[in-house]
C-alpha cells in the first residue's frame, strides 16, 4: 500500500533520515552507461543489465560501461524495510545530494516482495560516486542509527 504522510517539512526530513538509515544500502560493483536499442521487440540486453526501459522510439538498458563512454555512472542501491514509510524519498534525496554535490541524479525503481517491495537505483557521474556514498552515510548517520 502506498503511504500518504501528513507532516512538517522538519517531521519529513527526520522520517526519511531514519528510512535512511533502516535501509539496505550498497555500491553496485563497475560503472554503467545506457546503451540504446531500436523500438519494437525487446531487445537482447546483456545479463549484467540492471534495468531496460523503453519510450515509443527506442528501447535503453543500463549495462556496464564500456571504455570511451561520455556518460559513465556509479549506482547507489537501497531496499526499504517492509512498511518503512518511504513516501518522498526520492526528491529528498535527490534534493540532499544536488546541494551537496552540485549534481542531479538519476533513479531507476523496481519491485522485490522478498526484499521489502520498492527499491531503487540510483546513478550518479561516476567521478563523484565516493562523494556521493559518503554523503548517504553522514546522512543516515543524522538519524542515529547508520547505514552498512
Amino acid at each position: 500500500m502506498v503511504s500518504i504522510s501528513y507532516e512538517t517539512p522538519t517531521e519529513t526530513r527526520a522520517r526519511l533520515r531514519r528510512v535512511l538509515a533502516q535501509a539496505d544500502f550498497e555500491v553496485v560493483p563497475g560503472t554503467w552507461a545506457y546503451h540504446e536499442y531500436p523500438a519494437g521487440t525487446v531487445p537482447r540486453a546483456s545479463a549484467e543489465a540492471l534495468a531496460l526501459v523503453r519510450d515509443g522510439e527506442s528501447w535503453s538498458a543500463l549495462e556496464p560501461a564500456h571504455s570511451g563512454e561520455a556518460e559513465v555512472f556509479g549506482v547507489l542501491a537501497f531496499h526499504f524495510p517492509p512498511a518503512a514509510d518511504n513516501s518522498g524519498f526520492v526528491g529528498w534525496l535527490a534534493g540532499e545530494l544536488k546541494q551537496r554535490l552540485g549534481t542531479g541524479v538519476a533513479v531507476l525503481c523496481g519491485y522485490n516482495s522478498a526484499r521489502g517491495g520498492i527499491y531503487d537505483y540510483w546513478l550518479v557521474p561516476v567521478q563523484l560516486l565516493g562523494e556521493a556514498q559518503d554523503q548517504v552515510r553522514t546522512l543516515a548517520a543524522e538519524a542515529g542509527e547508520g547505514c552498512p
